[in-house]
């Protein structure tokens, strides 16, 4: 009996990390592969991660990483087109990866609506929609939602991203999939850390604010379910995991949401009022960075968890020092459940001038202090900056270098920005 049920369960996580699956849906979704003939079928060349010249690893399944992973190769790469294709609109991937600089092949899309959807949905899980929501959130809505929301979602990123480096399963290969998306090709799959995020930070979010704030439960509830399963399916549609990547990425979120959720008042406390709390906090984060990457090739993964790292390091000590200076006040108890205020122009006015200013503050601090810390990191290391995209992928270069521009932005968002706030009247 137990047999049995073993074959089956193996059969059913085999069937789901099937890359037919994910072919299927995006041909069922109206996404079809630009390339025809001996270019559709061309073999990769190499894997991403091979910047180094190491030989190719063998996955769990037998393959070699740079086939499973199916970056199109030189072959079948094309610039991104917007134009007609028969049946479809012609375009290619969102991105290119802008380490490896694989801008992947063109592809077809006959339903546009659900390409933008979808394409809402990945956006959701990227650098560039956090960078935008957590400081907005800081800013205009809550900062004990904000800080808390954030320390959960470090701790998300971070396993997940360990994970995959351990797993090391690859990306769905192509064909039969059609890469939506290249930049994050050269990262392991298993778990989908996107669909970690888009369970956390939701869920997360109604979990905090639930009882603090006044809204209706359901409508909390059903706007977290469709947030999370709007990105959950996007990154199956992009072509970028299986549908076993995409699940067990949602389970593990929700694993670590029940074993953080507990304590995390605690370790909040601690933070605000421990004189040694921002030391520890620094130091763990750096230590974490330092100790957790194996991998004998480059991947976006080891910088991207450098840069998770970073920021969680940099909001917890501007979070420490808003508290002892008083800068940021958390309502007290008797003030809640809290009501949000009646909408107007002028509180859309302020709120909008608050965050536009304050990420043009966060965009320049960002790139500041890239032109800054990647030359002198690469002095202090021994290594060239004149090509800048071969030295960011040696780990001496990117671990330093992420983890510190990346604190200087989130000790931003938390304090400098939230303290000109404050001297200019616009808190």
């Amino acid at each position: 009996m137990g047999s049995a049920l073993r074959t089956e369960f193996t059969w059913l996580l085999s069937s789901l990390h099937d890359p037919q699956h994910v072919a299927r849906f995006q041909e069922l979704c109206g996404v079809r592969s630009g390339l025809t003939g001996s270019r559709a079928g061309a073999k990769v060349d190499g894997d991403p991660r091979k910047s180094e010249g190491e030989g190719k690893r063998q996955d769990v399944n037998g393959a070699a990483n740079g086939t499973a992973n199916g970056a199109a190769g030189d072959r079948a790469r094309a610039c991104p087109s917007n134009g007609s294709g028969k049946g479809g609109t012609a375009r290619g991937p969102l991105r290119r990866n802008s380490l490896t600089g694989d801008v992947g092949h063109q592809f077809v899309i006959e339903n546009r609506f659900l390409y933008y959807a979808f394409t809402l949905g990945t956006e959701l899980g990227n650098e560039l929609f956090y960078i935008s929501f957590f400081p907005f959130l800081t800013w205009n809505v809550d900062p004990f939602v904000a800080r808390r929301l954030i320390a959960i979602w470090v701790w998300v990123m971070y396993l997940g991203q360990c994970t995959k480096d351990l797993v090391r399963w690859p990306r769905p290969p192509s064909p039969p999939v059609v890469k939506l998306e290249v930049f994050y090709d050269s990262e392991y799959s298993m778990p989908s850390t996107h669909a970690m995020s888009g369970t956390a930070v939701p869920l997360g979010l109604f979990l905090l604010t639930y009882g603090r704030w006044e809204y209706p439960f359901l409508l909390g509830l059903a706007l977290a379910v469709s947030w999370s399963v709007l990105v959950c399916v996007s990154r199956v549609y992009m072509g970028m995991h299986s549908v076993l990547d995409v699940i067990v990425g949602f389970l593990y979120s929700l694993l670590i949401l029940a074993l953080f959720s507990p304590v995390l008042d605690a370790i909040d406390t601690f933070n605000l009022s421990s004189t040694y709390a921002p030391v520890l906090v620094v130091s763990l984060h750096a230590i974490l960075g330092l100790f957790s990457f194996t991998l004998d090739t480059w991947s976006t993964s080891r910088g991207d968890t450098a840069q998770i790292l970073g920021t969680g390091a940099g909001i917890a000590v501007s979070s420490h020092l808003n508290h002892q200076l008083a800068l940021i006040h958390d309502p007290p108890a008797s003030m809640l459940p809290m009501q949000a205020p009646p909408l107007s122009f002028g509180l859309f006015g302020w709120s909008l001038l608050r965050f536009v200013l304050g990420v043009v503050m966060l965009i320049v601090t960002r790139a500041v202090m890239k032109a800054l810390t990647i030359p002198l990191v690469c002095r202090v290391v021994g290594i060239s900056s004149q090509d800048v995209r071969k030295a960011r992928q040696h780990m001496q270069v990117e671990l330093p270098y992420r983890y510190i521009v990346y604190w200087t932005v989130g000790f931003s968002a938390f304090f400098l920005v939230p303290f000109v706030f404050s001297c200019v009247g616009l808190s």
